[in-house]
């Protein structure tokens, strides 16, 4: 109303942006080779169709570009979840041969659980992937596009250099779209730069693919989380595959996180790893790992019959006949066990000598449990003269006693 000769809209947005760009430059970022790996997810979505219903499904196209050579990467993923942001990331690690040192995201929920200007809280499965390749995650500040504008700029070019060479394409499944698109891509990693001799992929192989560090021999193994109870036998509970995993005695009854992959089970309690399994898919089994028990389950777990046989043997070879004739014998084998470990807890209390010559008597008697072992010890009858038992005594004589001749 004041100004009514003033300027219009578009007249008023055009010298506003020049008073911007006075007050508020922008600085030109020289990047270092085999530095940073710019990665974010393109706005528009590309499509698949199909083939039988005809539906079109739209999917998400992840784009990456190195700072030095701006070698770019693209492809096409269902979501921006992190499972498949994830994969992607992976899929441009291997496809540039190597590590750069840092990879810079948007804030978006799959690498960044919290932003911050100073310190932004990491997705723990993000940080993970990245700890496995050797590699930082530098996440942009949040609504500041400068500080990926090259990922940005990277993202308008591929509108032109690959949305539109695919624009009358139909495919029919993520991987059809996939080889369209690297296809394209191909062309523009190779054609040359702009009032430039050499192309992205030239200058890439010339001064960056040397300098980034190597992959490691595994590709990364995307986890899943779980939070469980340790219960009284030691055990967690891995809900998926309804399958128990030891870990240490000594937490039963916290809680514990499980992290788990196709192979491989790790538990974590306050962040600190306490147990790492193999994965085992069988329902209501048990997966132990002997350290984790308390002494004396670790003792009982161990018993086997080598085990009490190599215990009696080193007493003597008397002793170790003995236990092998109970092992023998018994049914079950928690009752032969049980025997064994009576007659050879004998050695402490009676010592090995007196046990030694007990189980050699019961040998003699061809009786062989527990309690002949206890009632010899006992009543000490390891120390009566061996001919007391070996040699019969003579007949007496008598005149009432009518001798052998009486009865033929």
């Amino acid at each position: 109303k004041e100004f009514p000769d003033g300027y219009l809209y578009s007249q008023f947005c055009f010298y506003y942006n020049q008073w911007k760009a006075r007050v508020n430059p922008t600085m030109h970022m020289d990047h270092k080779v085999g530095d940073k790996l710019y990665v974010d997810f393109a706005g528009e979505k590309m499509s698949i169709t199909d083939k039988d219903t005809g539906e079109i499904t739209p999917v998400e196209v992840f784009v990456a570009i190195l700072g030095a050579s701006q070698l770019t990467y693209v492809e096409a993923v269902m979501s921006q979840q992190k499972e498949d942001f994830i994969a992607a990331c992976e899929n441009t690690l291997h496809f540039i041969g190597g590590v750069p040192a840092a990879i810079v995201p948007d804030n978006l929920k799959a690498a960044v659980t919290k932003s911050s200007r100073y310190e932004p809280t990491l997705n723990e499965t993000f940080e993970d992937f990245a700890d496995h390749y050797g590699t930082t995650i530098l996440p942009a500040r949040a609504y500041r596009p400068r500080d990926k504008a090259l990922v940005e700029g990277a993202v308008k070019i591929i509108y032109t250099k690959i949305y539109a060479p695919l624009n009358k394409q139909v495919c029919h499944s993520l991987a059809e779209l996939n080889t369209a698109i690297w296809q394209a891509l191909e062309v523009h990693n190779s054609q040359l730069l702009k009032g430039r001799n050499y192309s992205r992929k030239l200058q890439f192989e010339e001064i960056e693919r040397q300098t980034l560090a190597p992959l490691p021999v595994l590709r990364y193994q995307f986890k899943k989380q779980f939070q469980a109870r340790v219960i009284k036998n030691g055990h967690v509970n891995l809900g998926p595959d309804k399958h128990y995993y030891s870990v240490p005695y000594r937490y039963i009854g916290k809680r514990v996180k499980l992290l788990y992959s196709r192979t491989i089970v790790e538990i974590y309690s306050n962040y600190e790893r306490i147990a790492l399994h193999p994965r085992n898919k069988n329902p209501y089994g048990y997966t132990t790992d002997k350290e984790h028990m308390a002494s004396t389950h670790r003792f009982k777990s161990d018993w086997t019959p080598d085990m009490f046989l190599d215990w009696a043997a080193s007493i003597h070879e008397d002793v170790r006949l003995y236990i092998l004739q109970i092992l023998e014998r018994k049914q079950h084998p928690e009752q032969a066990y049980k025997s064994c470990l009576g007659v050879l807890g004998f050695a402490k209390k009676a010592g090995n000598e007196r046990l030694t010559i007990a189980c050699q008597r019961a040998l003699s008697y061809g009786v062989y449990n527990y309690k002949t072992i206890q009632t010899i010890l006992e009543n000490k009858m390891d120390n009566y003269e061996e001919s007391l038992f070996a040699d019969e005594l003579p007949m007496p004589n008598h005149d009432n006693i009518r001798g052998k001749d009486y009865y033929k």
